[in-house]
């Protein structure tokens, strides 16, 4: 292991520690083989130097025409990460549907392994959102949303800077969130069509569902919290309750996040995913009344940072690379289009269409 300046950094070397900002974000995570874009993106954070491992490792040389979801699906890694997700989806829906079914006994620890199991590639948490948006054609059903949104808890948490074990109520707390939708008949859950307003209520019944499911079971009170109230809102427009502010368990306000996003940027029978910059756009527009301001900031300002660097499409028909975020509109950044830059901010008739 050996210091190395940033401006002396090659392509191929492997980060020997997680790399934070200055305010403690996570910028690369320890084992990553260095590229052009992640040097470039240390030098954008003004992180002077790092230390490295003493071997060095052949860079991956991406096909400049691929897209940017085209490199991620082309690689090894997202290859071995949906094959671990389909089985773990398989073991988990057995899991849940033993509880509910059968009345099982709730084991939290070997539940929560199921999405751990996911975070131990060699990116682990900083890699999660690259594999969830390239998986989109999957059959976004309970479990896996579920999963997903575990996922996204366990993220959120770690920026938030929780400790580990509320990090890790927090993923268990996401993947029993939905538990109360296998009491909704199926042929609501999974019809083909948007639900009229009488099926939209039965739906609604799902949160106090789960929490009678998960009420005598040997699990944390947060986690059960969280099944009740991940659909309550800061401004108190939620339901079933009404509960607004402080009355939210913190735990259900981590997972109501976690839970929109992912369900937003997924296609659904009546649209298709929708692009993290228009989910962020909504979130700025109306979600800083009805989500707890400690939970949705970091999670805007970190997505964003995910995104430093990738290519995207504008509505205009134009691309471009993503260059800067400006904190008062992370859905809106400065776009570098050849020569040229577009500030999104100052362009309020573009936006965002597609990362690409």
């Amino acid at each position: 292991m050996k210091r190395v300046s940033t401006e002396n950094l090659v392509p191929g070397m492997i980060t020997a520690e997680d790399i934070y900002t200055y305010s403690n974000h996570l910028i690369l995570p320890k084992g990553l083989v260095l590229t052009d874009k992640s040097i470039t993106k240390l030098e954008f954070y003004s992180i002077l130097s790092i230390r490295v491992e003493d071997e060095i490792s052949a860079p991956e040389t991406p096909d400049d025409n691929l897209s940017f979801s085209q490199r991620i699906q082309a690689s090894e890694e997202f290859k071995e990460y949906k094959q671990k997700f389909e089985n773990t989806i398989d073991d988990f829906k057995i899991d849940i549907n033993q509880i509910v079914e059968l009345n099982a006994d709730l084991d939290a620890p070997h539940l929560l392994q199921h999405a751990l199991n996911l975070l131990d590639g060699k990116n682990g948490r900083i890699n999660v959102f690259s594999m969830l948006h390239n998986m989109r054609n999957y059959d976004d059903l309970t479990y896996a949303h579920s999963l997903n949104v575990a996922l996204i808890c366990n993220v959120l948490a770690g920026w938030m800077r929780l400790s580990e074990e509320d990090i890790q109520t927090a993923t268990l707390a996401g993947l029993l969130h939905d538990m109360g939708k296998m009491k909704i008949p199926d042929n609501i859950i999974k019809k083909p069509a948007k639900l009229t307003a009488n099926e939209y209520n039965i739906v609604k019944t799902h949160a106090i569902e789960g929490y009678n499911l998960l009420k005598n079971c040997n699990v944390n009170e947060h986690v059960k919290n969280a099944a009740l109230m991940h659909h309550e809102r800061f401004d108190g427009t939620g339901y079933p309750l009404g509960l607004a502010n402080e009355k939210i368990d913190p735990f259900a306000r981590i997972v109501a996040v976690a839970d929109v996003y992912e369900a937003m940027t997924s296609a659904r029978v009546y649209r298709g995913p929708l692009c993290p910059f228009k989910v962020l756009a909504i979130f700025v527009s109306e979600g800083l009344a009805k989500y707890d301001p400690t939970v949705i900031l970091p999670f805007m300002k970190n997505i964003v940072d995910t995104y430093m660097g990738n290519r995207v499409r504008l509505s205009n028909g134009v691309e471009g690379d993503i260059i800067y975020f400006n904190p008062q509109d992370p859905s809106r950044p400065t776009i570098k289009c050849g020569s040229n830059y577009i500030d999104l901010t100052q362009e309020f008739n573009v936006e965002i269409a597609a990362i690409i």
